[in-house]
């Protein structure tokens, strides 16, 4: 499988000094499953709020993973440059169809999140049929990561960090530096989620939209980076004991303002879109009560797994026995 840096990316820009970023940013995942919770109906706003730390600290989960699960990389990303025009116009809503069609492993090779977006779904709304507040609470906050994902331009192409433009570093810039910059002044008044009629044409419409978007992240940071003044670009910042280069926030708001606001527009659909894909699951599942639900509690089985999940991220050292895999 080819090497994926999308979900955690550790770009060394000096000899001595790193910048750090995730998809969407811890930040940006944890605000947008957050700020879900406030777009549903009545009858699953009172569940959600009353677990609204869990979805929302949880938020995070998959991109921890990826060194527990060998599995987990291409769940987050899709490159639809791999494939022609005419392959994307055509290609498969329903995995079982890509399979026959390209095979798993070519799939893999060039990620899968449109399908495992409803894969999550599916298995959402087999949580709410069972009234299982473990799952529900699981699978709302994976997939409302898998969702914030496809809708992030880099997400959708080969060239995911600018490596191919001379651009290293641009993947966490614009979903991570810029919200974590200017996500507190964004818009969030969202009103409420809406039944998805159809899930499949609904995250393939996110993927291409993503997709669309990929000239305007990679040409205006270009056009930017050739006229900014070189010593003004990066600035040292401490966080923790770690010294870290990150784009100075004059580089920031002029890209930023170069791109419109599509950074904010982005995340904003993103909240939406998985507000209504929780909907959505609970109506698919026969709306069921959830007003007796109490608020869910790690057990001590579940508390080591995702301790040994943290310590995995903050060391980037998988356990032995998938160490070596690249995702």
């Amino acid at each position: 499988m080819k090497k994926r840096t999308s979900v955690f990316i550790t770009i060394l820009l000096t000899a001595s000094v790193s910048f750090i970023a995730y998809s969407w940013g811890f930040w940006g995942h944890k605000r947008i499953n957050r700020i879900a919770v406030f777009t549903l109906p009545p009858e699953m706003f009172a569940f959600y709020k009353k677990n609204v730390e869990f979805v929302t600290e949880h938020a995070v989960d998959p991109d921890k993973r990826r060194y527990s699960d060998p599995k987990e990389a291409p769940r987050h990303y899709m490159d639809m440059d791999h494939y022609s025009k005419s392959e994307l116009d055509s290609m498969p809503l329903y995995w079982k169809d890509a399979v026959a069609k390209y095979t798993e492993d070519t799939l893999n090779a060039y990620g899968i999140v449109p399908w495992y977006v409803i894969k999550e779904l599916s298995m959402l709304t087999s949580a709410f049929k069972k009234g299982d507040i473990e799952r529900i609470l699981n699978y709302s906050a994976d997939l409302g990561h898998y969702v914030a994902d496809a809708h992030v331009p880099l997400h959708t192409t080969e060239n995911y960090n600018g490596q191919k433009t001379n651009q290293i570093g641009i993947h966490g810039f614009w979903e991570s530096r810029i919200p974590e910059l200017n996500g507190d002044n964004y818009d969030y008044f969202l009103g409420r989620a809406s039944y998805i009629e159809n899930p499949q044409k609904f995250i393939w419409k996110v993927v291409h939209d993503s997709h669309a978007a990929v000239d305007s992240v990679l040409g205006f940071e270009a056009a930017l980076n050739s006229k900014f003044p070189k010593d003004r670009k990066y600035v040292v910042e401490q966080r923790g004991k770690t010294t870290v280069t990150v784009y100075s926030q004059e580089y920031t708001e002029a890209y930023d303002k170069m791109l419109n606001g599509m950074v904010e527009r982005r995340m904003r659909a993103s909240i939406i879109a998985v507000g209504s894909l929780w909907y959505t699951a609970w109506v698919n599942a026969g709306k069921p009560d959830l007003s007796a639900m109490q608020t869910y509690a790690l057990s001590d089985e579940q508390k080591k797994k995702q301790a040994e999940e943290d310590r995995m991220w903050k060391t980037g050292k998988p356990p032995v026995e998938i160490q070596g895999h690249s995702d």
